[in-house]
């Protein structure tokens, strides 16, 4: 699996960003019934919930990660990922897991 890093937005809108640590885990879950947008990714932390949402504007998504349009068919309905830098009002996670199977090959 090719690296994937993605930007998190709208940390202020829930518990900010101050909290988060490099390493920590996130879990992703896509909202396609979101009214605003169709491509949503929401971004949750075990024992708080939702935090934020995978950005998917150019102007929240930072440097070279990847936008929520651009994940969403690359990952599952539910993906893994972990924080690798907090910048500021910036937070850059990477994915550890897509959330779909590999295709299982079976030998005869």
């Amino acid at each position: 699996m090719d690296k994937m890093y993605f930007t998190i937005a709208g940390c202020g809108h829930y518990y900010g960003n101050k909290f988060m640590e490099k390493g920590m885990k996130v879990k992703l879950e896509k909202e396609p019934d979101n009214k605003f947008d169709s491509e949503a990714i929401m971004v949750k932390v075990k024992g708080l919930g939702k935090c934020g949402y995978v950005a998917n504007s150019t102007y929240t998504v930072r440097g070279e990660s990847m936008s929520a349009g651009r994940l969403y068919d690359k990952i599952g309905d539910k993906a893994k990922g972990k924080i690798v830098a907090i910048i500021q009002d910036c937070v850059i996670a990477k994915i550890t897991d897509t959330g779909i199977e590999k295709d299982k090959v079976t030998s005869r």
